[in-house]
């Protein structure tokens, strides 16, 4: 496994795992306490993940929940371009991720101060993201889904969840290696294109990922896959997350995506700096 990653032009060391805090410009996330409205929003809860230990920012404008409405490009980049000047301008030195799956929004947030690209479709999507990726020479996100936000969960039959994860990451990693992209961080997709017992399965298997040799990323923070196993909401889910990320932690993963950055940070400081 690969304990370290270039990022912006530095080696980030992740034998201590990192939390990548989320900022949603978004008015329909899934979990309410995630988005932002405005510049001054923005940087408010950037300096309260900071504050609290956040190791990146992730930073999106087009909402991936199953069943989300489609966003327009023009309408993605107003929302998410201005946040990442301004954070990036008032906060230099953290680590700015942009969620996005369209090349021309990953190439003008890069351009704008971001420092790697979370894409939730493997360029599937759009696969002129594959070259701006290329072109920057940033880290890349490589997450696991079928479909859009508007179809993936009716796309969920597998004949093992598991061997087809697998698959799909070996056979884009050999297309980003022709690209010239080598930093990919590895995202199984919980939540995407999967039923909450494929969720669980792939969760049970986090560690079998570690032969891929590339870093996992875990964004299971909230998600429908805790709240609807022990029947809750997404606003009463923190305790459930932070079970499962103590796991994941435990499980190999070197990123935690997540809404609640101090807790996150707790369970890493209490599994690994003890």
């Amino acid at each position: 496994m690969i304990d370290n990653i270039r990022i912006s032009k530095k080696l980030v060391d992740l034998v201590t795992p990192k939390v990548m805090s989320i900022l949603n410009c978004t008015p329909d996330s899934f979990y309410e306490g995630s988005r932002v409205d405005s510049i001054s929003d923005a940087l408010f809860r950037a300096e309260k993940h900071i504050h609290e230990g956040a190791d990146i920012l992730d930073i999106g404008g087009y909402s991936s929940r199953p069943g989300a409405g489609e966003v327009s490009e023009n309408e993605e980049l107003n929302r998410v371009i201005s946040v990442i000047e301004s954070v990036h301008k008032t906060f230099p030195e953290i680590l700015i991720s942009c969620d996005t799956f369209r090349g021309k929004v990953a190439s003008e947030a890069l351009g704008a101060g971001a420092h790697l690209i979370n894409d939730i479709s493997g360029g599937e999507i759009d696969p002129s993201i594959l070259q701006v990726v290329s072109n920057f020479q940033c880290p890349y996100i490589l997450m696991h889904s079928k479909g859009t936000p508007q179809t993936m969960q009716n796309l969920t039959n597998y004949n093992s969840i598991f061997k087809e994860v697998v698959t799909y990451f070996s056979q884009k990693l050999s297309v980003l290696q022709k690209l010239g992209i080598n930093d990919v961080i590895l995202d199984p997709g919980f939540g995407f294109a999967k039923t909450l017992e494929q969720n669980y399965e792939l969760f049970h298997r986090m560690a079998d990922f570690q032969f891929l040799g590339k870093p996992i990323l875990v964004g299971i923070s909230r998600k429908s896959m805790i709240y609807k196993k022990i029947n809750c909401t997404p606003e009463e889910s923190l305790n459930g997350t932070t079970v499962l990320h103590t796991k994941a932690i435990l499980s190999g993963a070197k990123i935690l995506r997540v809404h609640d950055t101090k807790e996150a940070k707790q369970v890493i400081q209490l599994i690994k700096e003890n």
